[in-house]
């Protein structure tokens, strides 16, 4: 259709729009308040799978575990960032984003709300008994009488006096300020707690290790079986700070349908800040030892059979204490042992220890039906060989590389295996001797430290004192009007919420019952 066709049937069409217009619309949809809503609630939801599925940063342990029981789905999320939530890119975008709609949010209401402050209550309709909640009286009071009255029954409203050309004299008062006030300071509570969050994420660590009783700990990375930093955090920041584990405890229910479940996990010992002061600590679930702005936390147990093994010459290749991960309720634990001084050739160990093994025939395998140490049984096969490290590559600890050993046989060609109680040796095809000497317990600590955490701590307490106020004030207008008619002076009076609440036909009986208190009792008179 040509463009004479279109103006000849009355056909406007609106102006593309140009590149400008475009970004002031999508500026002002981002920084909409219905957006910064949507995308408060989108973070709330982006972050429910770190509550559901384990992350690299907290329990890399547990992170192997769910990829070994979901080998066709683990990959999908991870490719997905699903095991480190809080740092994907999606996470991230969306915290950014909401970011800026609050900030966007905030700094126009802000110069409204300044522009409101300094200006006059609104003048009043013309006709205020039209308005839903309004009356009118007469009195013999003058209407300066009445203005006086007025200005005492509305304390803690802004009020304004005008006398119009035709002697009627108009009384304007405004309250609930505030209320907008505590709207800005809940949101701009919110931005103090995305800015606390995120300056403690990028300058913060977070790590775990894995502490037998009689063994210490020292604040370095290598000590460390897992750790993740922010983006601004230095190694070099680390306090120097170091533990001594004396005693690692747990209790576990006895009877009833939840026997076996944790009742209580404690590590004690002794600590050195890095000023030097020393101190005992212990460690129990959510009651951490704080240590120069670091927090360590107490976040599981599990067992470390000390292991001793001896080569056919008669010397200790390996002397100390194993940590086995709990796999399951029962603590069925899984465990490396790797002896790279044995001769002639390394020996590898690898298997697993039950706390309370119970065997049920005699062809069945050992299985554990309790966490706590009733029956401890250490179970393991061994390899001999090159363990590979030597070659320059770091290892896990959990892990033996297989690729150049060779599993050590029985005659018959099956699987030599070892099956130890406390106190009991075995001894190998070749002559070397593995021995059980006693069972130990460790306290897997997590070592975090958040720079900045009391900021997101205020900025929420500030936070819902803001909301309080907003939703507690009630922002109203009030209207009074006073004219002479002959000798009696009629007295209009109206009031209108700004906000859809509030009971104002009964704040607005109050009203003129105080206003008749303050005016001439005998005069006043309710129309």
């Amino acid at each position: 259709m040509s463009e004479k066709t279109k103006k000849s049937k009355g056909t406007s069409l609106a102006p593309e729009l140009g590149w400008r217009e475009m970004l002031r619309w999508l500026w002002r949809q981002v920084t909409s308040m219905r957006t910064a809503l949507f995308l408060l609630l989108l973070l709330a939801i982006a972050a429910v799978p770190g509550s559901l599925i384990p992350q690299r940063g907290v329990d890399a342990q547990a992170v192997q575990s769910y990829f070994a029981r979901n080998p066709t789905l683990a990959p999908v999320l991870d490719d997905l960032g699903f095991f480190s939530v809080y740092t994907s890119p999606w996470f991230s975008a969306i915290y950014l984003l909401l970011m800026v709609s609050l900030v966007g949010c905030i700094i126009p209401r802000a110069i409204l709300y300044a522009k409101a402050l300094r200006a006059r209550p609104p003048r009043a309709p013309r006709n205020l008994l039209r308005l839903p909640v309004s009356e009118s009286l007469e009195t013999d009071a003058s209407p300066e009488d009445v203005v006086v009255a007025a200005r005492t029954a509305l304390r803690g409203h802004r009020v304004d006096v005008v006398t119009h050309d035709d002697g009627t004299t108009e009384v304007r008062a405004e309250k609930g300020y505030l209320r907008e006030a505590g709207n800005l300071v809940f949101h701009v509570s919110l931005v103090v707690v995305l800015v606390g969050v995120a300056a403690g994420a990028l300058l913060g660590y977070r790590g775990s290790a894995v502490v037998v009783e009689g063994t210490g700990f020292s604040n370095s990375l290598t000590q460390y079986d897992e750790f993740s930093s922010g983006a601004w955090f230095e190694p070099d920041d680390l306090p120097p700070f170091s533990l001594q584990m004396d005693d690692v405890e747990a209790r576990f229910q006895t009877t009833g349908e939840q026997r076996g479940a944790p009742r209580l996990f404690r590590a004690k010992g002794s600590y050195t800040a890095p000023d030097g002061d020393t101190g005992d600590f212990d460690i129990q679930v959510n009651h951490p030892l704080s240590v120069d702005g670091t927090d360590v936390f107490l976040v599981g147990q599990g067992y470390a059979p000390v292991v001793k093994v001896t080569d056919p010459e008669g010397n200790v290749a390996f002397d100390g204490p194993v940590p086995f991960l709990p796999e399951d309720p029962t603590y069925t634990s899984s465990g490396v042992v790797k002896v790279p001084d044995a001769q002639p050739y390394q020996i590898g160990f690898q298997g697993f220890f039950l706390p309370t093994a119970v065997t049920t025939g005699d062809d069945e395998a050992s299985v554990s039906v309790f966490p706590a140490a009733a029956n401890p049984i250490l179970g393991l096969f061994a390899w001999t060989g090159d363990l590979g490290l030597d070659d320059g590559v770091p290892q896990s600890v959990y892990v033996l590389d297989k690729d150049g050993m060779e599993q050590v046989k029985n005659e018959d060609g099956s699987n030599f295996r070892i099956s130890l109680s406390p106190g009991q040796e075995q001894e190998l095809p070749d002559g070397t001797t593995i021995q059980f000497v006693e069972l130990r317990q460790f306290a897997r600590l997590q070592i975090a430290a958040s720079p900045g955490k009391v900021v997101p701590l205020v900025g929420v307490s500030v936070g819902v004192l803001g909301l309080i106020l907003s939703l507690a004030i009630k922002p109203r207008r009030t209207w009074i009007r006073a004219r002479r008619d002959g000798s009696r002076t009629i007295v209009e009076v109206a009031a209108l919420d700004r906000v859809p609440r509030g009971d104002v036909t009964g704040d607005l009986d109050d009203l003129l019952e105080r206003l008749a208190l303050e005016a001439p009792k005998e005069k006043a008179e309710r129309a």
